[in-house]
């Protein structure tokens, strides 16, 4: 699996970017998309599951604190666009999302990140990148738990102080200096 250091991979998927227009509903994104800004991409394993709404919804609820901070969050899964527009308009807690939801439906982001399951899915994965491309963070749980999208937020604002942050640190409190 890639880690901290890394560089992020190379990609061009489809996503599925709005349901109120189908002519409007797909647009493809690839690293230069968002050129110049943080990334957060978190990886689910499926469409139409159960752990999986609770943590799309608990990220789009946070977007704007991420928007604020200059970073753009990626959902993304093996599902197709398709399959993506189809469980938006079926489950109420995702037809307002605020970003993009790619399909990795090739399954080479997945695989190139080493997150992919024998299973062919991918692992409930979250990856902070840098503006350069580098990933600064990576979170991963088993599949049965979900994510903590505060935890996310908390650890991007340390992540941009470049500075030495402690335990449980928030934005806005002192950070470590060095004697």
């Amino acid at each position: 699996m890639l880690t901290i250091g890394d560089k992020f991979p190379q990609f061009s998927v489809p996503a599925t970017v709005s349901i109120e227009n189908l002519d409007k509903a797909f647009s493809t994104i690839d690293n230069t998309t968002y050129k110049g800004k943080w990334l957060c991409v978190f990886f689910y394993p499926k469409d139409f599951t159960f752990v999986c709404p609770t943590e799309i919804k608990g990220f789009s609820d946070v977007n704007e604190q991420f928007a604020d901070r200059d970073c753009q969050v990626l959902a993304a899964s093996t599902d197709s666009e398709f399959v993506h527009l189809a469980w938006r308009k079926d489950h109420k807690d995702l037809r307002d999302l605020k970003f993009p939801m790619l399909a990795d439906i090739k399954k080479d982001l997945s695989n190139a990140l080493g997150i992919l399951t024998s299973d062919g899915v991918a692992q409930r994965a979250t990856f902070l990148v840098d503006p350069d491309g580098i990933i600064r963070f990576v979170y991963v749980t088993d599949g049965s738990v979900g994510r903590n999208p505060q935890e996310v937020l908390r650890v991007l604002d340390a992540l941009q102080t470049d500075e030495l942050c402690p335990c449980n640190w928030h934005q806005g409190e002192d950070t470590l200096k060095v004697a």
